[in-house]
């Protein structure tokens, strides 16, 4: 990412039509109701210690506006909200973030066959957040509270610049959206704390809304 004239870093976003997207096949979908989340991470903790995860945030222009990718879940049982993630996920046991976030990342967002036009590598920049959850829920903080002496999670949240074209292609249990920063900001009901805070984190960027390219 290169510095602009006034100092700020420069996040190119390139239009959501240079880029298509697609299905492949994943593992079945996870119970996402809060008691089954939490019986999973508290399972997870006691076999394997604290979590360690990182995602990505992404950015296209739609109708001149940037848009931040997000992975969609389906709710568990009938009239369950929908869960809205970043992409990325948890580290293998002494992975490195960024490693861990190429891998990731091509799990989730790359084709399976690799000549199919997918992302060679990620470009990840800037580490925007640190977040931690200092016990067996979804909560998380921007900082480690000073009560939390045995914290459960930490994430870490890195900006990716995307490519100026590639294909993407999702497991068939998520969804890729393109959601407008506007839209999360102070909406942390709905897509929660971290994903909420993405307008705040990106604003230290100088965001270049590129038009459509040349064929």
């Amino acid at each position: 990412m290169a510095g602009s004239s006034h100092g700020a870093r420069t996040m190119h976003v390139y239009p959501v039509t240079n880029y298509s997207f697609g299905q492949k096949a994943g593992r079945a979908a996870k119970d996402a109701t809060p008691s089954a989340t939490a019986t999973r991470l508290r399972e997870a903790y006691e076999r394997d210690g604290p979590r360690r995860s990182v995602d990505a945030v992404m950015l296209v222009n739609q109708h001149n506006t940037p848009h931040v990718l997000l992975l969609q879940s389906a709710g568990s049982g009938p009239g369950a909200p929908a869960t809205f993630r970043l992409p990325g996920g948890r580290l293998r046991r002494g992975e490195g973030e960024l490693e861990g976030l190429q891998r990731k990342l091509h799990s989730k967002l790359s084709p399976s066959d690799a000549s199919l036009g997918g992302a060679k590598e990620w470009e990840t920049g800037d580490c925007l957040a640190r977040w931690h959850r200092p016990a067996h829920d979804a909560h998380f903080y921007p900082y480690l509270p000073t009560h939390a002496t045995r914290p459960k999670e930490a994430r870490a949240v890195y900006a990716v610049q995307l490519p100026e074209k590639c294909k993407f292609a999702v497991p068939k249990s998520l969804k890729l959206l393109a959601v407008p920063l506007f839209e999360l900001y102070g909406n942390e009901k709905r897509y929660g704390a971290v994903v909420s805070s993405i307008p705040y984190l990106i604003s230290r960027f100088h965001l270049n809304l590129e038009s459509k390219a040349e064929e």
